[in-house]
């Protein structure tokens, strides 16, 4: 097999749509279309079937893109780690990371890794989990940097830090001046993160267990690390880290509302792929990481 027509297959498959994936390659369908051919020849079964107006994976081309993926991050490891002969502590290094650990864990390590190496090099993606992990799954970051979820046959995590997810408002907040409950929180409302984002459904399902009504949604944003300011500026209640009560030293302009039913323990970890080439920059950081979790 050729690894360019792979390198096509991968392309063709994600985008499930021959035109697109010719444009994006910039190549002609027919081109596109000779390489499926080839390679279905060289499996002796057909890759794709017709879907609507686009196309998908047999059973047959979901076996081959595994193991084209795999190809890709062998050649590219191969490539990576020739090119790190004689370079030391130098490169490139490509991060994806969650908003929190993105204002709190990041900077610190970066700084350590940038005064030991001043010649690496790096690029961070933040998002949420569900935007970074295709990116690991496909090659395109090093590591991600984000919430604990299931372990994943091919992936090694290393914990880096606890994390809690508490109700927090303004300091000057009415609630404050008595002892609210779960049930008082529902007469007020809130800026919090779209649905889907699983803080946002873990608050909401906390929640509809107490048969409450869910938490009046004000402000929606997908922007976190806004919220910290707006809710001290509006009075509206949030569902942010404890990390952001205590970002800002000398400053008392948000506080944690004390709800243990409404405390969301999360740990944070680094993954990778496991058995990739990691460039000795990219290890290192993998180290401070881990070494300032152990600090935090």
């Amino acid at each position: 097999m050729d690894l360019r027509d792979l390198r096509y297959f991968e392309t063709i498959a994600e985008l499930q749509h021959m035109g697109r994936a010719a444009a994006r390659l910039h190549r002609t369908q027919p081109a596109l279309t000779s390489c499926v051919r080839r390679l279905e020849e060289d499996c002796g079964t057909a890759l794709f079937e017709k879907a609507g107006r686009g196309i998908r994976l047999t059973a047959a081309g979901r076996v081959l893109l595994k193991w084209a993926q795999r190809m890709r991050f062998d050649v590219e490891d191969a490539q990576r780690e020739i090119g790190a002969i004689g370079q030391g502590l130098a490169g490139h290094v490509r991060i994806g990371i969650v908003p929190t650990a993105a204002q709190f864990v990041l900077p610190s390590v970066a700084r350590q890794l940038l005064q030991e190496a001043p010649e690496v090099t790096l690029r961070t993606v933040v998002g949420l989990v569900d935007t970074l992990k295709p990116q690991l799954h496909a090659g395109e970051i090093d590591m991600m940097v984000g919430t604990e979820g299931p372990t994943e046959a091919g992936y090694v995590s290393k914990m880096l830090v606890e994390d809690a997810i508490v109700v927090a408002a303004s300091a000057s907040h009415e609630l404050f001046r008595g002892t609210p409950t779960l049930k008082d929180l529902s007469g007020y409302r809130w800026a919090l993160q779209p649905p889907g984002a699983p803080t946002r459904d873990w608050l909401d399902h906390t929640f509809d267990r107490k048969r409450l009504p869910r938490p009046q949604v004000q402000v929606e944003s997908t922007m976190l690390l806004m919220l910290p300011l707006l809710i001290e500026q509006t009075g509206l209640l949030s569902f942010i880290s404890r990390h952001h009560l205590g970002s800002r030293p000398g400053r008392s302009g948000l506080k944690e509302i004390p709800l243990k039913e409404a405390t969301m323990h999360r740990r944070l970890v680094v993954t990778y792929r496991a058995n990739s080439y990691l460039s000795p920059a990219a290890a290192r950081l993998i180290e401070l990481f881990s070494t300032l979790g152990d600090k935090l």
